[in-house]
């Protein structure tokens, strides 16, 4: 499963299900601390927060998988995230933005790239969780911690280098970022503006509709099909969390494995940052 409805949430909820586990990732990467401050201001009953830029990512260099804005931390490093936070190798987990689900993926994927296999992005987030007149709270569960032996190593990622490889090959590289970003038009954070020579653009917002909700999956299939996706496509985005989205959504059409389709964590944050690396502008690949 790859999202959940507000509905069946809430009927889990309901049901009292013992191995439900709820994570509330939001997060603005122009005030880092405002996640915390809207979860401790209300948040889904029972949720735990998860801090993107310090729990999903390191800063510190120890980074396995190369540099850029969010660098994934090694696997046992996550495993202490999960362990706190009372999840388990049986847990379901369901995580929640107030991002159309752009961030929540993030954890989604990194469950699944350890092999976890029961976890779920919220269908709309925290948004349609209140507009659809949910109970909402203040306190902050209490947590037993848990026990979860993690696999070594991430599976599903890629290096700069087998990012230029595979286009090398012909394979398909997606750039998740928005339009403006990916033509060069504009950079608000970046050293350089532009894309990835070879890379094909496919803004993760465009898997939403106007109401924050998923589109219908006839109608990401024809999104996705319009890139021909070929054999284990790559994504990217700035730095390797919004790329989970266009992951999450292919995992909703059936490549469900992260070694179907792979992510590029270091992203254009890490790539623009090399000067050896070349920049492409404007709308072709």
């Amino acid at each position: 499963m790859a999202l959940i409805s507000v509905e069946e949430l809430s009927a889990r909820i309901g049901h009292g299900d013992d191995d439900l586990v709820i994570c509330d990732v939001r997060f603005d990467l122009s005030d880092h601390d405002r996640g915390r401050r809207d979860y401790n201001a209300a948040h889904i009953a029972g949720a735990r927060f998860i801090d993107l830029h310090h729990e999903l990512a390191v800063h510190d260099g120890s980074s396995p998988t190369g540099g850029g804005r969010h660098p994934l931390p090694t696997t046992q490093q996550f495993a202490e995230v999960l362990e706190r936070n009372g999840i388990s190798p049986s847990s379901f987990v369901v995580a929640y933005d107030d991002a159309g689900g752009a961030v929540a993926a993030r954890l989604w994927w990194m469950l699944r790239s350890i092999e976890h296999q029961r976890a779920a992005v919220l269908d709309g987030g925290y948004p349609a969780w209140v507009s659809a007149g949910q109970h909402v709270e203040t306190d902050t569960p209490t947590v037993n911690n848990s026990t979860y032996v993690v696999p070594p190593h991430w599976a599903g990622v890629v290096t700069a280098d087998e990012v230029v490889a595979a286009i090398d090959s012909g394979r398909t590289v997606i750039d998740s970022r928005a339009e403006a970003r990916y033509r060069g038009d504009t950079e608000p954070l970046d050293p350089q503006a532009g894309h990835v020579p070879g890379a094909l653009n496919l803004f993760h917002g465009g898997n939403l509709s106007e109401d924050g909700l998923h589109r219908p999956v006839a109608d990401l299939r024809e999104r996705l099909n319009s890139v021909n996706l070929g054999q284990q496509p790559i994504v990217y985005c700035g730095s390797g969390v919004t790329a989970c989205h266009n992951l999450l959504v292919m995992s909703m059409l059936g490549i469900a494995e992260p070694g179907d389709a792979l992510l590029y964590p270091g992203s254009w944050s890490e790539w623009s940052r090399d000067k050896q690396r070349p920049v492409a502008t404007g709308e072709a690949p």
